[in-house]
C-alpha cells in the first residue's frame, strides 16, 4: 500500500471556474504521486462537503485555466492500485505496492460488499469531482467513485446500521448510516454556525478567552501558558498577529491552532477546560442521534479527538454509562481503498 498527501480541496470549490481550476491543480499533484506508485484501475475518494452532486454546471470544466491550489478541506483519497485486468488479478501481487492484505481490517466483514450506490443516497454517476479525478488519473469516470468523507469515515468504523460515528476534525459531525444506506447526521453545520468540539472551535475558544482577558488586564498573557503557546503559534503577542491569523487564513490553518491549546493543557487550567468542553460538545451531537434513533455503540475519530486525552475523557463522562464509546485510530483512507477494491469486483 502506498500513501501520500496533497493540499486541501473541498466540494465548495466546485461552484466556479477558478475553484475547479484550483482543484485540478491539486488533483494533478495527487495523480503524479499515485502514478509513481502504480497505475490505478478503480478509485474511491472521500471529499469534504460532497453530497453526491455538484453545484457547478459541467460547462465550467472547459473554462478552467491553471490556478494555484486554493485553501480548503483536505481531500481524503484512497487508491486501490491494480493492473488493467484487475478482476482476475491477485491484488497482493501488484508490483511496487505492499500486499493489500496489510490494510487494517477497519471495516466489518460485510461492509466492503455494501453497494456504494446505495450508501447515503450517492448515485454511481460521473459527478464533476469524479470527472476531474478521472481526468487527472487518465481513467474513465466510471472507474471513479467520489463520496462524502463522512461516508468513508463511518464505514471505517461500522457496518451500516451498527453505530454512531462522531468525527472531529477542523469541524465536527455525528453520523449514522442506517441499514438501508441512508445517512442521518447531527452537527456538521460549519464553523461559522457551530461545529463545537472541532479544531476550529477549540482555536476560537482559546483566542476568545485570551483577548477577553487582555481587555480586562493588559499583559496578563505573560502569566498564561495557554496564551504564550497561542502567541508563539501565531507569531507574536500584538493583536495584529492574532487578527491576521484569524481573519487572513483558511479554517483548516486556524484549526491547527488547537495543537497549541493541547500543548498547554497540562499546565494551564483554562486550556484543559476548553478541551473538556470540546469533549462535551462531541458528546452532545452523539446524544442527538441517540435521542432520535435509539441507543447504539458510539465511535469517535478525527485528528481533533486525538489532541489530548482530556477530550475523549470528557466525552465519555458526558455520555450515559450504558452507551459504549471507542476511539477509532484507523485511517479512513484505508477503508476507501477497500471500498474501491470490493465495489468494482
Amino acid at each position: 500500500m502506498a500513501e501520500g498527501f496533497v493540499a486541501g480541496i473541498s466540494a465548495n470549490q466546485m461552484v466556479s471556474a477558478a475553484g475547479i481550476a484550483a482543484v485540478r491543480t491539486v488533483l494533478a499533484e495527487l495523480a503524479a504521486q499515485v502514478r509513481a506508485a502504480g497505475i490505478p484501475s478503480f478509485v474511491c475518494a472521500g471529499l469534504t462537503g460532497f453530497d453526491g452532486a455538484s453545484a457547478a454546471p459541467v460547462s465550467l470544466l472547459a473554462e478552467t485555466p491553471g490556478f494555484a491550489p486554493a485553501a480548503g478541506e483536505r481531500l481524503t483519497t484512497a487508491l486501490a492500485v491494480l493492473p488493467a485486468e484487475a478482476p482476475g488479478t491477485d491484488p497482493a501481487k501488484v508490483a511496487g505496492i505492499e500486499r493489500v492484505a496489510s490494510i487494517p481490517a477497519v471495516l466489518p466483514a460485510e461492509a466492503p460488499r455494501t453497494d456504494p450506490a446505495k450508501v447515503a443516497g450517492v448515485e454511481r454517476v460521473a459527478s464533476i469531482p469524479a470527472v476531474l479525478l478521472a481526468e487527472a488519473l487518465g481513467l474513465s469516470p466510471a472507474a471513479v467513485t467520489v463520496r462524502s468523507d463522512i461516508d468513508i469515515a463511518y464505514l471505517a468504523s461500522f457496518a451500516p446500521g451498527e453505530g454512531y460515528l462522531v468525527y472531529a476534525g477542523t469541524g465536527s459531525i455525528a453520523a449514522w448510516i442506517d441499514a438501508a444506506g441512508v445517512l442521518h447526521r447531527a452537527g456538521g453545520r460549519g464553523v461559522t454556525l457551530d461545529d463545537g468540539g472541532g479544531g476550529f472551535w477549540i482555536a476560537r475558544e482559546a483566542m476568545r478567552h485570551i483577548w477577553r482577558r487582555e481587555d480586562e488586564q493588559p499583559g496578563a498573557w505573560e502569566q498564561s501558558p495557554l496564551a504564550r503557546a497561542v502567541f508563539d503559534h501565531v507569531g507574536g503577542s500584538d493583536w495584529a498577529y492574532s487578527r491576521q491569523f484569524i481573519y487572513g487564513q483558511d479554517r483548516g490553518a486556524i484549526g491547527r491552532l488547537a495543537l497549541a491549546v493541547a500543548q498547554a493543557a497540562d499546565t494551564d487550567p483554562v486550556a484543559r477546560a476548553i478541551l473538556e468542553q470540546a469533549g462535551q460538545e462531541l458528546a452532545r451531537i452523539a446524544l442527538a442521534l441517540v435521542g432520535r434513533y435509539g441507543a447504539r455503540p458510539i465511535a469517535v475519530s478525527g485528528r481533533a479527538a486525538t489532541l489530548h486525552p482530556a477530550i475523549v475523557q470528557a466525552m465519555r463522562a458526558a455520555l450515559p454509562v450504558e452507551l459504549s464509546l471507542q476511539q477509532i485510530s484507523g485511517p479512513a483512507h484505508h477503508a476507501a481503498a477497500r471500498i474501491a477494491l470490493h465495489s468494482h469486483a
